[in-house]
């Protein structure tokens, strides 16, 4: 496969606001163990404009000036280096590339399969070079084979937002049949995580978001929605009481909050039931101590809290085969020079699915 000595990629210009350049880029080579990949398609991911607009305080240090962005990569193996014969791969095949752009493998974390917490990690489009770009080093042994049958566009979102929802609900202790409220179910993790979870692992999911949202969360899989906006200034009622109304009394049995919302975190306690888990997946920009997680509260109900960052290899591709047959994935493909519309209209809570890049199409 003829790799030209230049190519194309969106940086981020100006870190701290909406902003990307599309920019000349020299070719790299690969070296040992690692592989070259022509990227046909990257997700668009609301981690992206978190990145970008330097609204997660909590980071060691800010993204910098110049970093090209981007962590949902897919593509072909344009270019092997020395020593890849080992991770099974070949030129021309179809992979992806993730949020952990790399995970060492040896370390405490890794070997307990915890890669999203590896000690030696390198993150897309944050510590390396992202995925916003024609081609993009990777390590032979930790890019995601993509399955046959699954289309480009659709395979790019599931290889951060897919496999990070399926991890969490793995997390959840929830089995096939109980009620599972899921935060944010209209947004990029949320869709995936409804229809993952209804579809593939047999929840009845109960999905929250805006109520323009609805018809396309309940399109998804969801058996109940319930409007967040309409419990905002009225105290009357609350989201714990339409949730306990619709399990019954009971509760759900585990709360997904893939919303970056401290309110989201502050109610989800008062609505599991007994052996309830609170999974923790969307960061806010300011984030606050969860409500309500008082020992007696906790001890009483045998509750959980557990965090949940991006899956491991093995998720990645257990996301795959399951979205091949249970997702449907909404999205929208965008040429790269609409990207700073598309993060304008992500900021504004109007994005409905997903949005795909497509750098077959790269020009300046």
């Amino acid at each position: 496969m003829e790799v030209p000595k230049t190519h194309k990629g969106l940086i981020y210009d100006n870190p701290g606001e909406i902003s990307t350049r599309l920019v000349e880029l020299d070719t790299p080579t690969p070296g040992p163990g690692q592989v070259l990949v022509k990227i046909t398609h990257s997700g668009v991911c609301h981690s992206d404009l978190s990145l970008m607009t330097k609204t997660w305080s909590w980071l060691p240090e800010p993204v910098k000036s110049g970093q090209v962005g981007g962590h949902e990569g897919v593509g072909i193996i344009a270019q092997l280096g020395p020593s890849c014969e080992v991770s099974g791969v070949k030129i021309g095949d179809r992979v992806g590339i993730k949020w952990v752009a790399s995970a060492c493998g040896n370390c405490m974390p890794c070997l307990a399969g915890a890669d999203g917490i590896c000690a030696n990690s390198e993150i897309s489009g944050y510590t390396c070079p992202g995925t916003f770009q024609e081609y993009a080093l990777a390590p032979a042994h930790y890019v995601t084979p993509i399955p046959e049958g699954l289309a480009s566009e659709v395979a790019a979102p599931l290889l951060c937002g897919g496999v990070t929802v399926y991890s969490a609900l793995k997390k959840s202790r929830a089995q096939a049949g109980d009620w599972v409220v899921i935060t944010g179910a209209g947004g990029g993790l949320g869709h995936l995580g409804v229809q993952l979870g209804s579809r593939g692992m047999g929840f009845r999911i109960i999905g929250l978001d805006i109520g323009a949202k609805e018809s396309f969360v309940k399109e998804c899989g969801a058996e109940a929605f319930i409007d967040v906006t309409k419990f905002l200034d009225d105290g009357s009622k609350s989201i714990a009481d339409e949730i306990m109304a619709i399990t019954g009394g009971l509760g759900a049995s585990a709360a997904v909050i893939c919303s970056a919302s401290n309110a989201a975190y502050a109610e989800a306690l008062s609505y599991l039931r007994f052996n309830g888990t609170l999974v923790c997946v969307g960061v806010p920009g300011d984030p606050q101590p969860i409500a309500g997680a008082y020992p007696h509260a906790m001890v009483g109900k045998q509750l959980a809290i557990v965090g949940s960052t991006v899956g491991n290899r093995r998720e990645a591709m257990e996301t795959l085969a399951m979205a091949k047959r249970v997702v449907s994935t909404p999205f929208r493909v965008e040429t790269v020079q609409n990207i700073n519309d598309v993060f304008a209209e992500m900021k504004g809570g109007k994005l409905q699915g997903r949005v795909v890049l497509d750098l077959k199409s790269c020009t300046c």
